[in-house]
């Protein structure tokens, strides 16, 4: 059995158009041309494709059937085309990207939704490690591009761009004691601090330790559940707190030495030795110029 791509290109028209001259018109080629390649096709398959009892052909049951299949044919075959052609022009196959949760979540669906349309063809994986493990990933190779709160000592082979900055808050439960009363600095060190933890054991995850006791948890969101049950206090993002079911459960103290929020910057990073593809320097470009948040008046120094 041999079914050519022509064969199975003049049965979807002929469907379309409901007649052969007007899938004639369609393809630009002879009405008898496109009869012959259908007529062949229903040869090759042993079954009938249109009923020809009427004036114009109707599809057989047999034929709707194969209808969607010869479309999902012909669609894989455009896809072909365009993979081959993606590749031609230099475009990378594959990309990881690694993203920290503090970069807000709301603002990726709109950002992937134009890189889908511009590069539909480059396979992409998208990794949500936290802290110093984005930097990692990219300095390994494990990822192509990362998306972090700024490292105070970034590995030198790395490059980086500021794309915005996050403010942190402090929370606590609505019952913790921290929720009662303005709250000085060395209060803060006197009840259990939940801090977010990376994988490995930098400088990074203890940058923001204020109190003797602590816990290490991997999720943003974990944290705010154990804070909703007054378990301790932690620094968590507006957008976090915001997207959580705990957001109701929650307090911000009254904080005596400051107004609560804290600015983290959020840089982008890539391997200064492993030049960007086309679409890996859209992606650059394009979370540089979302530019989340805005600069902080002061905020901790890099």
């Amino acid at each position: 059995m041999a079914v050519s791509l022509d064969q199975l290109q003049a049965f979807v028209a002929a469907a379309e158009a409901g007649s052969f001259s007007g899938a004639a018109r369609a393809l630009r080629k002879a009405q008898s041309a496109v009869s012959a390649q259908v007529a062949n096709l229903e040869t090759d398959l042993g079954l009938a494709l249109f009923s020809r009892a009427g004036r114009n052909p109707v599809l057989t049951p047999a034929g709707e059937r194969l209808l969607l299949e010869a479309r999902v044919v012909l669609d894989r075959r455009e896809h072909l085309i365009g993979v081959a052609s993606s590749l031609e022009q230099g475009v990378e196959n594959r990309l990881v990207v690694a993203i920290d949760e503090l970069y807000p979540e709301h603002a990726l669906g709109a950002l992937f939704a134009s890189f889908a349309q511009r590069f539909p063809f480059v396979e992409l994986e998208l990794l949500f490690p936290l802290m110093e493990d984005v930097s990692r990933m990219v300095q390994s190779g494990a990822a192509d591009l990362g998306v972090m709160w700024r490292q105070e000592e970034l590995p030198t082979e790395l490059g980086f761009q500021t794309i915005g900055w996050v403010p942190l808050k402090l929370v606590c439960g609505r019952d913790h004691p921290l929720a009662k009363a303005r709250v000085e600095w060395e209060e803060l060190k006197r009840h259990r601090q939940i801090l977010v933890a990376a994988r490995g054991d930098g400088a990074e995850k203890r940058r923001l330790r204020v109190a003797a006791e602590v816990w290490w948890v991997e999720s943003h969101w974990v944290i705010l559940e154990m804070v909703k049950h007054g378990i301790g206090w932690a620094f968590v993002t507006d957008h976090v707190i915001a997207a959580s079911l705990t957001a109701p459960y929650l307090v911000t103290p009254d904080l005596q030495f400051d107004q609560g929020d804290w600015p983290i910057a959020l840089e982008l990073v890539w391997h200064k030795q492993r030049p960007c593809g086309p679409a890996a320097t859209w992606l650059r470009e394009r979370f540089a110029a979302e530019r989340v948040g805005g600069l902080p008046v002061e905020g901790w120094p890099r």
